[in-house]
């Protein structure tokens, strides 16, 4: 059986269309969420960071109640009505201040509420019921791999109080690339994404993290596939957050899903656990 310490999640979220146009991606997460559910129940709250609530230093939002916040534009009138709206966690906010705030800059706590796109479109394939609370967690886009590795770490003591936490983010990001030279969104996958995804599988699930910190100088294409680094952020702070205290990096790492939409947007998603077997029934 697996053990009692919840996994954390690296998820991709992709396009806002996603939540009416979910794919593979959206199917595997209607798939991830129950079975997660099943091995170790329905979690206390959902802690997300997204990079589309981003501060320069972290912030906690700590409101009862959270509305969907429709944060693009140009999109199908139709995707303005989806709605994801969900209680807060108040306490569970003011847990993550509290388990951050020996970290440089801390972590304020604020009384405000507001999914963005990031989490809601996720969640609402992953738990499509919306009866968990959510407390979202803003990214700071200026830290290092290595800082956002020590805020999951900073975490760690919640995967043992039942909460969920996941990254939320996009294994590859270059919108520019997209707008400028659009392709279907079942196009034949780009050679510079694939070479730059299986680097990522192979360095993660070799637990070689030094590489994964110093990426954007290792990795095949990570210019091309990464522009800026705030979608690809998130996986740190998840994976920091599955370390065991006192080490600094997570026992085990696994791709969990593979995919790619419009031929360079990939939608992989990644598991972090303590353990081999804490996996047993998942992957």
């Amino acid at each position: 059986m697996p053990d009692h310490l919840r996994p954390t999640l690296f998820l991709s979220h992709g396009s806002p269309m996603m939540a009416l146009e979910p794919g593979a991606a959206g199917l595997f997460l209607h798939r991830l969420g129950p079975r997660m559910n099943e091995i170790w129940g329905k979690p206390k709250a959902f802690v997300v960071v997204s990079p589309h609530t981003a501060t320069m230093a972290p912030v906690v939002l700590g409101a009862s109640r959270h509305e969907t916040v429709h944060d693009f534009g140009g999109f199908p009138e139709a995707l303005y009505h989806v709605r994801y709206d969900t209680a807060g966690e108040p306490d569970v906010a003011r847990r993550v201040a509290e388990l951050m705030a020996g970290l440089p800059g801390g972590c304020r706590w604020l009384d405000r509420g507001g999914l963005d796109h990031g989490i809601w479109t996720l969640l609402m394939h992953l738990h499509p019921a919306g009866d968990v609370p959510v407390v979202p967690l803003s990214l700071t886009p200026r830290a290092t791999p290595q800082q956002l590795m020590q805020q999951g770490q900073a975490l760690q003591a919640l995967r043992a109080e039942n909460v969920q936490i996941i990254g939320s983010g996009s294994l590859t990001h270059n919108l520019r690339r997209f707008f400028e030279s659009p392709e279907p969104v079942d196009a034949d996958e780009d050679d510079d994404c694939l070479a730059f995804r299986e680097w990522v599988r192979e360095k993660t699930e070799a637990g070689d993290w030094d590489a994964l910190f110093h990426y954007r100088s290792r990795a095949p294409y990570a210019t091309e596939m990464h522009p800026t680094d705030e979608h690809w952020l998130p996986f740190y702070l998840a994976a920091g957050a599955a370390c065991n205290p006192g080490e600094a990096t997570p026992n085990v790492a696994r791709r969990i899903h593979s995919g790619v939409t419009h031929g360079h947007l990939a939608m992989d998603g990644y598991v972090f656990a303590s353990s081999s077997e804490a996996l047993e029934g998942l992957v």
